[in-house]
């Protein structure tokens, strides 16, 4: 009789991340993101626990958040040379060339550091994305400019797209 290792399925672990400077208009829209989908009631996507975390202007902190989890959602002011409030999905290494790209603020400084730290320690998530949203101003101000908070809605059906073909269980080794 053969005896094979039974693994048990478990549920995809994911930490979404809204990052930026509420007080820096569009540098927020991250947390703006994130906040909105929090209220949606709509996480956690099915097959999937959901860690929703403000990360403001990130720091190394962090690093023990990205502890055990299968997938990491970042949503961020990001620049990548499209009309303000354009969204765009950066996936894996993609994300991380962007990242690692010309940084427009300090906390796109950190989220580099945070995701090298992770890098280091062993603890980069196998499947990892930005939600970038195009800025059209970083000057002091309380709420996102017309054409970024009008992006809000296609960021969070992007988030929650990725979290639906991110929800196939994955088997324990």
């Amino acid at each position: 009789m053969e005896h094979r290792k039974r693994s048990e399925a478990r549920r995809t672990r994911a930490l979404l991340l809204g990052i930026g400077n509420v007080l820096l208009s569009d540098d927020g829209i991250g947390v703006h993101v994130i906040r909105s989908l929090d209220a949606s009631r709509e996480l956690p996507a099915a097959g999937t626990d959901v860690t929703v975390c403000d990360g403001g202007t990130l720091g190394l902190e962090l690093l023990g958040q990205l502890s055990d989890i299968d997938a990491l959602i970042v949503v961020d002011a990001s620049e990548f040379e499209a009309e303000p409030g354009a969204v765009r999905a950066f996936l894996g290494a993609d994300m991380d060339a962007q990242v690692g790209g010309r940084r427009r603020s300090v906390h796109e400084v950190a989220l580099a550091d945070l995701l090298g730290a992770a890098a280091l320690t062993g603890r980069t998530p196998p499947r990892r994305a930005l939600v970038g949203i195009q800025p059209s101003s970083t000057d002091w101000g309380l709420e996102p400019t017309d054409a970024v908070r009008a992006a809000i809605p296609q960021a969070c059906m992007t988030v929650m797209r990725l979290l639906g073909e991110w929800q196939v269980p994955h088997d324990e080794s």
